[in-house]
């Protein structure tokens, strides 16, 4: 009795595991999904037709695309024809560059009016596009200070003097808000005479001042700016197929006549059934149920063992 129970046993492992790798084998077996059915006429005879097309990347492998022939609405549709199409994709993205120059003035309007509106431009992946000038991004620095000196100068006239004598001429004066000092004095003189009739000498001077200012400036400035816009870089990625199906009615399903009583009733068992059938059911498509034939006869067949097993040991207790 250890034996056959162990045969048992190991048969339904075995079974076991051929069903697994059946199930596994079927699920590997997996075929696309179309991205759009197309049903219409064609030629003459208004033949009807279903288009069914898939997109695959280049990688995929197009003969798991289903060309079986199916049945619909009553007519039995078949694989006419195959096409492919290399479909040529854009991918486009948002770019931002920024650009720098040099610039000899901060002013913003001048800067505005020296700046290209919109440039060309590659990026080192190859996406290539135009793009245009953002104002608002506009900004201005300073690369640096430096101080410069100047020398100021000016001159005064002091006429009619009695003498010429430096110190009847100021040492200082102020000229546009800068004070400057006495640096030169040139003199000229003139003859009068006064109400008596005696010569009077008279002389005039003329003063040269000068100085200096210091003032601080910018050595130069630089410019930044952005550039945005769509750049686009065109690949190849999608490969179309269209599967092309023609169609004609679907052949009726042969009835065999009955000769003897048995094969009346039957006939009239099924006639009894498909008068309940309506319409709708007959007009459904078939679901397709072939990959899960195998792994449901296997475990048809595991179940009958097992019963025969438990079967056997009970015949064995009764006779013991």
């Amino acid at each position: 009795m250890k034996r056959i129970l162990t045969t048992l046993c190991a048969l339904v492992l075995v079974m076991a595991g051929s069903a697994t790798a059946l199930a596994a084998e079927a699920a590997s077996d997996s075929s696309y999904y179309p991205i759009s059915v197309e049903e219409y006429t064609y030629g003459d005879f208004d033949e009807l037709r279903i288009n069914k097309t898939y997109q695959l990347s280049l990688g995929d492998d197009p003969s798991l695309i289903p060309t079986e022939d199916f049945t619909r609405n009553g007519r039995r549709y078949y694989l006419l024809d195959m096409t492919r199409k290399d479909e040529v994709g854009v991918d486009v993205q948002t770019h931002t560059e920024t650009v720098t120059k040099p610039s000899d003035t901060n002013n913003l309007e001048t800067i505005l009016q020296r700046l290209d509106a919109e440039m060309e431009v590659t990026t080192e992946d190859g996406y290539a596009g135009i793009l245009r000038l953002d104002h608002t991004s506009v900004q201005v620095t300073t690369d640096g200070y430096a101080t410069r000196t100047n020398t100021l100068s000016a001159s005064r006239s002091y006429p009619n003097l009695s003498e010429a004598d430096v110190s009847l001429i100021p040492k200082s004066i102020e000229d546009k808000g800068k004070t400057l000092a006495l640096g030169d004095v040139k003199w000229s003189e003139s003859t009068d005479v006064d109400g008596e009739g005696n010569p009077v000498t008279r002389y005039t001077a003329t003063a040269s001042y000068t100085g200096t200012s210091t003032s601080r400036y910018a050595t130069g400035y630089t410019v930044s700016a952005n550039y945005t816009g769509e750049v686009s870089k065109a690949n190849c990625a999608v490969v179309t197929y269209t599967a092309i199906f023609g169609s004609e009615k679907a052949p009726e399903e042969s009835k065999a006549p009955g000769n003897d009583d048995k094969n009346g009733a039957d006939h009239e068992d099924n006639a009894d059934v498909q008068d309940t059938q309506t319409p709708s059911d007959t007009e459904k498509e078939p679901v397709d149920l072939s990959g899960l034939k195998r792994p449901v006869l296997i475990g048809v067949v595991v179940l009958g063992l097992c019963a025969g097993g438990w079967f056997a040991f009970k015949k064995y207790k009764e006779r013991r």
